[in-house]
C-alpha cells in the first residue's frame, strides 16, 4: 500500500513539474533556442551578433508589438500598424527633404501616424465597426494613399550629403554606450508597462478585453477609452516608423506591413506568460526576443529564407499549443 502511495505521490510530483514547465513554455522555448543556436549557429554568441539581435531584430519589432499589445488588451486587433509606420515615415522624410527642422519633422511624423489611429477610432468607436474589419479597411486605404503620393510606389530617398546629423541620431546615435534605437524601445516598453499596470486607463483597457459589457454597464465611457487606445496604438507604431526612416534614410511605401504578422505573433505568444492568457508587456517583450533570436539564428545557419518562416511558424505553434493544453488541463482539474 505504501509503495502504491509512493508511486502516486511521485506521479503527482512529476505532473506538477510538467505543469510548471508548461506554465512557462515561453521562457523554456527562449532558453532552448538560445542554447541550440549557441551550438549550431557559427558566431551566434559573439558580442557583435548579440548586439545585432537587439538593435536590428528586436528594437523596431518590440515597439510595434507593444502597440499591438494595447489593441489586443482592449479585446481587438490593429491590422493597420504598418500604415501608421509608413505615414510617419513619409511625413518625416518629406519635411526633412523640404529643409524643415528635424524636430518639426518628428512631430509631423507622430501626427501623421496618429491620423491612422483617429480614422480607426472613428470607425470602431464612432460607427461600431469591428476592429478587424475597420483596421483592415484602413490598411487598404493607407496602401492606396501611399501609391498615389509616390506616383505608384516609388521610394523617397534622402541624399547622404544633405541629411542633418540630428536626423541620423535617432537611428544610429549612441548615448552612454547604448544605441539610441534600443533606448527608445526600452522607454516605450517601460511607459507601456506603467500605463497598462499602474493607471486607471490601463485597468479599463484590460477590463474591456475581458468583459466589455461589464465595463460599459458600470458607467465608464468605454467607447472613449477604446478610441484613445487606437490613437495610442498608431502613435506608438509611428515611433517605429521614425526610427526606421532615420536608420535607412529612405521611405519605401508599404514597408511597415513587414512588421505586422510578427507583431501579432509576439503579442499572442506573450499571452502564454499570463496565468489567464491575457496580453501583457513582459510576455510581448519575451515573444519579440524569441522571434528575434530565431530569425538571427536561422540566418546564421544558412537556412533558406522560406524555411526560416516555416521554422518560426512551427515554434509559435509549439509554444501556444503547450501553453493552451496546460491551461485547459488546469481548468479541467
Amino acid at each position: 500500500m505504501s509503495t502504491v502511495l509512493s508511486d502516486v505521490g511521485g506521479f503527482n510530483t512529476s505532473s506538477a513539474v510538467l505543469r510548471k514547465v508548461a506554465r512557462y513554455a515561453l521562457v523554456v522555448a527562449l532558453l532552448a533556442v538560445f542554447a541550440v543556436f549557441s551550438i549550431a549557429a557559427p558566431g551566434f554568441l559573439t558580442t557583435a551578433n548579440l548586439l545585432s539581435i537587439l538593435v536590428n531584430n528586436f528594437t523596431l519589432l518590440a515597439i510595434v508589438a507593444i502597440a499591438m499589445t494595447f489593441a489586443v488588451s482592449a479585446g481587438g486587433i490593429d491590422l493597420s500598424v504598418g500604415t501608421a509606420i509608413d505615414f510617419a515615415s513619409f511625413a518625416f522624410v518629406s519635411l526633412v527633404l523640404a529643409g524643415q527642422p528635424v524636430a518639426l519633422a518628428l512631430a509631423a511624423g507622430i501626427g501623421a501616424g496618429a491620423l491612422v489611429g483617429i480614422l480607426n477610432a472613428a470607425l470602431i468607436s464612432g460607427i461600431g465597426i469591428s476592429p478587424f474589419l475597420a483596421t483592415l479597411g484602413t490598411l487598404f486605404i493607407g496602401r492606396s494613399v501611399q501609391q498615389l503620393l509616390t506616383n505608384g510606389g516609388n521610394p523617397v530617398y534622402l541624399p547622404p550629403a544633405g541629411v542633418p546629423e540630428s536626423f541620423r541620431f535617432l537611428g544610429r546615435g549612441i548615448v552612454g554606450g547604448m544605441p539610441v534605437p534600443l533606448l527608445i524601445a526600452a522607454a516605450v516598453i517601460l511607459v507601456a508597462f506603467v500605463i497598462l499596470t499602474r493607471s486607471r486607463f490601463g485597468r479599463v483597457v484590460l477590463s474591456a478585453g475581458i468583459a466589455a459589457g461589464v465595463v460599459r454597464y458600470s458607467g465608464i465611457p468605454l467607447r472613449s477609452y477604446i478610441a484613445v487606445t487606437y490613437v495610442l496604438v498608431s502613435a506608438i507604431a509611428a515611433i517605429a516608423g521614425l526610427v526606421l526612416t532615420s536608420t535607412v534614410t529612405v521611405y519605401i511605401p508599404s514597408s511597415g506591413n513587414a512588421f505586422l504578422l510578427n507583431a501579432i505573433g509576439a503579442t499572442f505568444i506573450g499571452t502564454t506568460l499570463s496565468r489567464h492568457g491575457r496580453p501583457n508587456v513582459a510576455g510581448t517583450v519575451l515573444g519579440v526576443l524569441l522571434l528575434s533570436i530565431v530569425a538571427n539564428g536561422l540566418l546564421l545557419t544558412g537556412l533558406n529564407f522560406y524555411w526560416q518562416q516555416v521554422g518560426t511558424g512551427l515554434l509559435i505553434f509549439a509554444v501556444l499549443a503547450v501553453s493552451f493544453a496546460n491551461r485547459k488541463a488546469a481548468v479541467g482539474v
